[in-house]
This record gives C-alpha cells, sequence and structure tokens, in this order.
C-alpha cells in the first residue's frame, strides 16, 4: 500500500512540472499596433522625405490698448501761483495753439511788474548819471575815477533792468507785454493760462477761485489725430521683435477692426514686475474712432526663423494626439506621436517627437493610417 501511495505522488509531480514547463515554452504573442509592414501594391501611392527646416514667421498675439501719442500730449498749468478768475475752456473744446482757457490774477505778477519798472527808471537815472559824467570829464570838470564810479552804476543798473526783465519772461509776460509796461508804466496783475498746441482738451484740474501754483496741471490738451497702440510682449518673445516689423491691431470696441501699422518702439528694459517689454506702434485716427484707453490685441508679425516642419499632409490624427508615419527600414513604419506648432503655408511647425533628417511619410499617410486600422481590425499586424 505504502509503495503504491509514494508512486502516485512521484507520478503527479512530474505531470505538474511538464505543465509548467509548457507553459513557460508558449509566451502569448506583442502586437506592436503602431507599426505597420504595407502590401507592395500600396508602397507606389507612398511619398517619403526626410523632414526638414524652413523660415516660419510666427505672429505674436499679446494685449495692449489704445494710448495717447505723448508727442502730441500738452499738460498745461500756470506760470505763477495766483487765483482763477475766468475759464474759458472745458472738456471736449477745440482748442487752437495759442487760445486762452483761463485767466489768473496774482499779486506776485504785480510785484515783479513794479520791480520792473523800478529796474527801467534806475537803468535812465543812471543813464543819464553817466553821459553827464562824459560830458564833465571831457571839459576837465571831473575826475577819471569819477566817471569810472558812473559807468559802473550805468553798467550795473542794465543788469538789474535785464534780470528784471528776465523774471518776467519766467512768469509767462511776452516781450511784447514787457516793451509795453516799459512804454506806457501800466501794471497789470491778470495773466493768461494759454493753449501750447492745436487738439481736444482732454482734462480739466481747476475751478473758478481756485488758488493754483505753477507746479499745477490746469488743463490737458491733445491731438488725437494720431494715437498709439501699446501693449507688452513677453521678455521669451522680445528676441522675435523688432522696430520696423508690421503690426495688425485688433480693437474689440469697434467689432474687432483691423488697423495695421509698424512698431516705432521696442523698450530697452524689462518690466520686473510683469516680466515684459513695451512695444509701441503709431495709428492714423482723422476719423476720430479710436479712443485712448481702449482695449486693444496687437498681432506682431515675429521675424523669420529657421524652424523644423512637416507638411499637413503627413500629420495623422489619432485618438487625441498628433502622429507622423515614419520609415524605420524600407517598407516597414512607425507611428510617431508629435507636437506641433502654428500652421504655415500647409506646413505645421514640429515642436517635439522629430529629429531633423528623419525620413517620413509627406504623401500618402491617410492610406497607410487606414492600411493599419484594416491589418488591426483584421488581426494581421
Amino acid at each position: 500500500m505504502l509503495k503504491t501511495t509514494l508512486a502516485a505522488l512521484i507520478a503527479l509531480t512530474f505531470l505538474s512540472a511538464c505543465n509548467k514547463d509548457e507553459v513557460k515554452t508558449t509566451p502569448a504573442a506583442v502586437v506592436d499596433t503602431y507599426v505597420i509592414e504595407p502590401a507592395e501594391t500600396l508602397l507606389p501611392q507612398l511619398k517619403i522625405a526626410a523632414a526638414g527646416t524652413q523660415p516660419v514667421s510666427e505672429t505674436l498675439r499679446v494685449a495692449g490698448q489704445i494710448s495717447f501719442d505723448e508727442n502730441r500730449l500738452a499738460r498745461i498749468g500756470a506760470s505763477i501761483t495766483g487765483r482763477v478768475m475766468d475759464i474759458d475752456a472745458n472738456l471736449g473744446s477745440q482748442v487752437e495753439k495759442g487760445n486762452v482757457l483761463a485767466t489768473i490774477n496774482s499779486s506776485e505778477l504785480s510785484s515783479q511788474q513794479l520791480a520792473y519798472l523800478k529796474a527801467r527808471s534806475q537803468l535812465d537815472l543812471n543813464r543819464r548819471n553817466a553821459e553827464r559824467a562824459k560830458s564833465l570829464f571831457d571839459a576837465d570838470v571831473i575826475s577819471a575815477a569819477e566817471l569810472q564810479r558812473r559807468q559802473a552804476e550805468y553798467q550795473i543798473a542794465q543788469a538789474e533792468a535785464h534780470a528784471a526783465a528776465d523774471q518776467l519772461k519766467l512768469l509767462g509776460v511776452s516781450p511784447a507785454a514787457i516793451e509795453k509796461l516799459a512804454n506806457n508804466g501800466t501794471i497789470n496783475s491778470v495773466t493768461p493760462v494759454s493753449s501750447s498746441l492745436r487738439g481736444i482738451v482732454v482734462e480739466r484740474n481747476l475751478n473758478s477761485g481756485q488758488v493754483v501754483q505753477p507746479a499745477d496741471v490746469l488743463f490737458v490738451v491733445a491731438d488725437l489725430s494720431r494715437l498709439w497702440a501699446v501693449a507688452q510682449v513677453p521678455e521669451q518673445q522680445i528676441s522675435q521683435v523688432k522696430v520696423g516689423q508690421s503690426v495688425s491691431i485688433e480693437i474689440p470696441a469697434l467689432g474687432n477692426e483691423k488697423r495695421v501699422g509698424k512698431l516705432i518702439h521696442v523698450g530697452q528694459t524689462v518690466n520686473p514686475e510683469t516680466r515684459t517689454v513695451l512695444v509701441r506702434t503709431e495709428l492714423d485716427n482723422q476719423d476720430g474712432q479710436l479712443k485712448p484707453a481702449m482695449l486693444a490685441t496687437m498681432l506682431i508679425e515675429a521675424r523669420p526663423q529657421d524652424r523644423l516642419v512637416v507638411p499637413a499632409k503627413a500629420i495623422v490624427r489619432e485618438g487625441e494626439g498628433d502622429h507622423v508615419f515614419v520609415e524605420e527600414s524600407t517598407g516597414r513604419f512607425v507611428l510617431r506621436p508629435v507636437k506641433l506648432g502654428i500652421d504655415q503655408s500647409g506646413f505645421r511647425v514640429l515642436l517635439s517627437g522629430l529629429k531633423a533628417g528623419e525620413r517620413i511619410v509627406v504623401d500618402g499617410a491617410f492610406h497607410l493610417n487606414n492600411e493599419r486600422n484594416r491589418q488591426i481590425e483584421g488581426g494581421d499586424a
């Protein structure tokens, strides 16, 4: 009985070992569904070429806004301290260069006019003294020292009169008004605030009776016939931007109407907070449709750079990604995923997944992918 049981155990162990060996020697077949070796009849329909580079001009899209042309903007203030008497311009008023915007009464102006008249009076007195001294010296009545003293006094009086006139000019008094003051001696404490630019009053910062200082900006006048469009370009892309490049401006407030211009300025510094660089273009606004502070999108055509590209016909959409067929060897292809950039005249920029010089199917990829799918469904792959 013991011998029979032992023989049965040995036989069972042997059979178990045999079954394990069979499992090890018959592995399941692994099918790579991304590899295809098409039928000979399909190969003539495939065009194969090496992936190469070509100059690509990328369009940068950056947010911006419409702004005043700072070369056509005047911030106008009073040249003296005084009290506002009259205001002749309001927001939106069209003004010409030289138009009076407001008038100011200033005791400082009165004091300086009086100082000028005193200096002129002293100048006339010293001039007459010097002329008389010259006559007396020629008649040998006074000494040379006395003549020199009176001539020196006359020269000092001349300098003081010039200084008083210059001070009036600093207060905004014109040379014609100074000459008139010298001739009639009438002091006028009222001075105008005049526009230095032809344009529109876009800001008014004063009221009647208000006391103003020379540092105060009372009016802002802008010529709106030309405006700026400004935008901030990320520092990583600024190397693609230069003065003179073509720019399109989309303005949402005008139904995304496009205005075309050229870059006139690229900043020389990076904003440390936003890591961007200011760029600017100039726009014609004779029709008055553009308004400062309108939002705008700037489309900048960047400088062409050599980029790796593939024809649009070479791209196969599989699942959620883009792919191309790469030739591994004659008659053998592999479907490889790639990341693509912008479209450029029938070509797509390659961001990753392929190297320059690798041979790919540039025409017929659609038919090759259909054959691959057929083989997968039929189990022929």
